[in-house]
């Protein structure tokens, strides 16, 4: 935080969806005039997450003392009361509230807590599809909150039921991205493979990638963000199978490899529907590779169901492990649920880590001597159509698909150089 008077700071937390909503944040507040303020962009996603922004705040408090501190996002939805009482906090807004034209102007009549029910909200607005962007790749909202109720997990209650952003506003934000520059766009959401449910006539988010890449052809990638493994439609299949543009890596909310445990997570896939689904993607397209979120020590897990988890990292060839020790949340059904000791739920995330890190290995061996395109995210520093990190040597400019040949690997990332021929026939314009 810089501290100037006229700054506004938006201090962020969590996930890509929080980042992406925060940049909203940013313009709405500039829109209303907003200064000499810190905006906390929350997240419920765990107790500590919660722990990291009230810590946040306190600080801001002694080293900015005359800023107005705001307080929104999921934790703030969730338990607007916890933040209100706390006395560094001058308003709290809600996860609808947050980005609404006005949100920051001054209206004392209307109090410090503005947080409606978010169960109400029934439509993403358009405004929220604008496009976060970095210097290398763009990011647009398709879809908000999530209908499913997981009962270890309390993001709905942040941000809502589904809602979907229409298929047209979508196709002319990527189609304006794509006139930027912009080489690669990211589709985002809560649970990115809902969409469109609430939409009329139900169409499927394989439909919405499919005319993606039919009405933006000047795009040269496509990729999704996190999905749900029991959600992946026969046209997103059919675009994985028929469609170069859309990149060669899914990431799954798989969350564990046990039957028992995933019943009383109250997902909706079964270890056999998860290797299913690897092979059948698999069968269509070989190059693609899988990341996929785990968590280590659910109530009730026993230490053969933990290691049903343990190996579907290797069963199913995952390459890249997000892994999670469980974290009770108050509100959820999980957190009433016999808890696993602390120490066993600490060794068995340390053990799935290993495991991540195994698996990364193997992935990386397998890449040596290839030709990749990576789209350089910085200086030096490249993502592959898989989503491997590559390290290369040479002048690239960021934002721009480069050739690289691998010549070895760190085991983080692949080693790469700069390959003779054949570069991005476009080259990116830099956007700060």
């Amino acid at each position: 935080m810089s501290g100037d008077i006229h700054d506004v700071d938006v201090v962020t937390f969590g996930c890509r969806l929080n980042a992406y909503e925060s940049e909203i944040i940013r313009k709405q507040a500039a829109a209303d005039g907003l200064s000499d303020a810190i905006v906390f962009n929350t997240c419920a996603v765990t107790g500590e997450a919660v722990r990291q922004a009230r810590q946040a705040i306190r600080r801001a408090r002694r080293e900015r003392p005359g800023a107005k501190l705001i307080v929104t996002g999921c934790a703030a939805q969730i338990d607007p009361a916890a933040f209100a009482n706390m006395g560094e906090v001058d308003l709290v807004l809600g996860n609808a509230e947050k980005s609404a034209p006005g949100a920051y102007v001054p209206q004392p009549e209307l109090g410090r807590v503005r947080v409606n029910d978010i169960m109400s909200v029934r439509e993403t607005a358009g405004h929220l599809i604008d496009g976060l962007k970095d210097r290398a790749r763009a990011y647009v909202e398709v879809q908000n909150g999530c209908d499913h109720r997981c009962t270890f997990c309390i993001i709905p209650y942040g941000r809502g039921n589904s809602r979907s952003a229409a298929a047209g506003e979508v196709v002319a934000q990527v189609k304006r991205l794509a006139a930027q520059g912009y080489r690669e766009v990211v589709l985002t959401g809560v649970d990115v493979t809902s969409w469109g449910a609430d939409l009329p006539g139900q169409p499927t988010l394989g439909q919405l990638v499919g005319r993606i890449l039919k009405l933006v052809p000047e795009l040269p990638r496509l990729r999704l963000s996190s999905i749900d493994a029991a959600e992946i439609d026969n046209d997103l299949m059919h675009c994985l199978a028929t469609e170069a543009r859309l990149m060669p890596y899914l990431h799954l909310s798989l969350q564990a490899g046990d039957d028992m445990i995933l019943k009383r997570m109250k997902r909706r896939h079964s270890r056999a529907d998860a290797l299913k689904l690897v092979a059948a993607v698999r069968a269509v397209r070989p190059d693609t590779a899988f990341g996929a979120d785990l968590i280590a020590g659910f109530p009730t897990e026993t230490e053969a169901m933990f290691e049903n988890t343990l190996s579907l990292v290797e069963e199913a060839d995952l390459s890249f492990l997000h892994v999670f020790p469980f974290s009770p949340r108050p509100g959820t059904p999980a957190a009433r649920m016999p808890p696993v000791a602390r120490a066993a739920v600490k060794d068995r995330a340390a053990r799935l880590r290993a495991a991540g890190e195994a698996a990364l290995t193997r992935h990386l061996n397998r890449q040596d001597g290839r030709r990749l395109l990576g789209l350089v995210e910085r200086d030096g520093v490249a993502r592959a159509e898989d989503f491997t990190e590559i390290a290369f040597a040479g002048a690239a400019a960021v934002g721009e698909i480069a050739a690289l040949m691998a010549t070895g690997h760190d085991g983080k990332r692949v080693i790469a150089k700069l390959a003779e021929a054949e570069r991005s026939p476009r080259r990116a314009r830099v956007i700060a």
